[in-house]
């Protein structure tokens, strides 16, 4: 089956062209050429997640966050790429636009909204997620939509699109908010059956959007940073903007009721929610601080550190170091003040926070001044020391955004910097590091992602060696991938 929606207008702004568009059409492509050899030992899917709007939306307040999740996937064995596929995740509202039947699902688990952040495997499962409160998506192996998800039944209010996994375990690490639930943040554990069985409520001073956090052995640590909850941020109309930033300070700092909650969870697959844009802004008037959390702690168990204003949306890794506990960040010196654009070009630096538990004070220091994003450390090393981290590096683009042109190597070890670009007009997108067996050296492997080239408007799967960043090889795609989020390397089980 094939499904298309109608094209987006030609827009001035920057994330509704070039490769931020929207793609219109669902594919499935088997017979891929391949430039190359596929390593034999991988044996897999790569998926892949972004917005991906259905309809025209508006110019004037869409933002690359918003839009409906497509879910990308090409399937790797025995050296071949057997097929691509991309979907969009079947939330009631794609559903009904489509002129499907919903899947349905359990409801308590979020907000039902397409995800459109991050898809993962865990429990034998494919799970496109998000965050602010929404559910996750199941999916099937060739990203077909079974419906939403709960952790079977131990889901209460939605997810984050950042879980981080155990290596050691194999359980799910994850801290989530929900605008409902005001200055309350949850930290959660789901073991390798499906089911959440730790939960932890932390009370903040008032709401942020904690889009990530770090996980070490010991700890769990939190970024409250300087981004406020303000549905008028998008409102033009001043009466109406001044209304809604004060219920915006009321319900930053005040949890909803769980049985009010339940019903906006249960009525959201059935009543279109107002198009609020992005609610959150800069707010410059709050401190920065991280948050230390023992695992196996209380809320009353965490210690706070003030940082230098900023904002993280991806922690590169974590890991202790005795008395001390060191972070790896992409650090945005702000964001949400200027308009569509995300953050100001080239405010991104890979930095390094050391904060000393025995002084109570955090160390910063720089580590790589390149603008960056989509940091990515060797899965098995998640909360270990590392060496080795691949982020991708910005260039300026059009309108104030910035565009992907290089994928970077971090050494931490030798404090360098290896940079691999792909060619005129060529666009990485994330890169995941795959090891080539499981006790392999860091990096022993092959390091992927979509690279999308202006000239075809198509884009490959490339394949780099991980230590000499030659590329190994290339799957050409019939379509392009749109620049999105965040994807992972799912191994086939058995």
């Amino acid at each position: 089956m094939t499904a298309t929606v109608a094209s987006t207008r030609e827009s001035e702004n920057p994330y509704l062209s070039g490769n931020f568009a929207p793609v219109q059409r669902e594919i499935t492509a088997t017979e891929l050429e391949v430039t190359g050899k596929i390593p034999e030992h991988l044996d897999g899917r790569y998926l892949r997640i972004g917005p991906n709007p259905m309809s025209d939306p508006d110019p004037r307040g869409f933002h690359w966050f918003l839009g409906e999740g497509m879910a990308h996937g090409l399937r790797l064995r025995d050296g071949t790429a057997q097929w691509y596929r991309n979907r969009w995740v079947r939330s009631a509202a794609v559903a009904r636009a489509l002129g499907e039947r919903w899947p349905g699902g359990p409801y308590q688990g979020g907000f039902d909204l397409a995800a459109n952040t991050n898809i993962i495997g865990h429990a034998g499962r494919t799970l496109a997620l998000v965050e602010a409160g929404s559910r996750p998506y199941e999916l099937t192996d060739e990203l077909e939509t079974i419906g939403g998800w709960d952790f079977c039944g131990t889901l209460f209010g939605g997810y984050s699109g950042h879980p981080k996994r155990d290596p050691a375990t194999g359980e799910l690490h994850a801290v989530s908010y929900n605008p409902l639930r005001g200055n309350i943040v949850q930290y959660t554990v789901a073991g390798i059956d499906g089911k959440v069985r730790r939960t932890v409520d932390i009370r903040l001073k008032a709401q942020t959007m904690m889009h990530d956090f770090s996980l070490t052995e010991n700890y769990v640590v939190l970024y409250d940073l300087p981004v406020a909850l303000d549905f008028g941020v998008s409102l033009r109309n001043a009466p109406a903007r001044a209304a809604a930033r004060m219920v915006s300070r009321f319900a930053a700092r005040h949890a909803a009721p769980d049985f009010l909650l339940r019903a906006a969870l249960r009525a959201s697959a059935w009543d279109a929610s107002p198009d609020l844009g992005l609610p959150y802004r800069w707010a410059p008037e709050r401190r920065a601080r991280v948050g230390v959390l023992p695992r196996e702690g209380t809320a009353a168990d965490i210690r706070w550190f003030e940082v230098q204003p900023c904002y993280v949306f991806h922690p590169l890794n974590a890991y202790d170091d005795g008395r001390r506990i060191v972070l790896d960040v992409v650090r945005h010196a702000s964001v949400f003040n200027s308009g569509s654009v995300i953050t100001p070009p080239g405010s991104q630096s890979l930095d390094r926070w050391t904060a000393d538990l025995a002084t109570g004070r955090v160390h910063e220091q720089r580590l790589d001044d390149t603008a960056q994003e989509f940091p990515r450390v060797d899965e098995r090393l998640v909360g270990r020391r590392h060496r080795f981290g691949y982020a991708v590096g910005l260039a300026l683009g059009a309108q104030g955004t910035q565009v992907s042109d290089a994928i970077l190597k971090h050494d931490a070890v030798t404090g360098s910097t290896r940079v691999v670009r792909f060619g005129e007009g060529r666009e990485p997108g994330e890169f995941v590091f795959v090891p080539s067996a499981p006790d392999a050296a860091e990096d022993d492997g092959v390091a992927m992602g979509f690279v999308y080239d202006r000239t075809t408007d198509r884009s490959d799967l490339v394949l780099l060696d991980a230590q000499t960043l030659e590329t190994v090889a290339m799957v050409h795609l019939p379509a392009r991938v749109p620049h999105g989020f965040h994807g992972n390397w799912v191994p086939s089980e058995g």
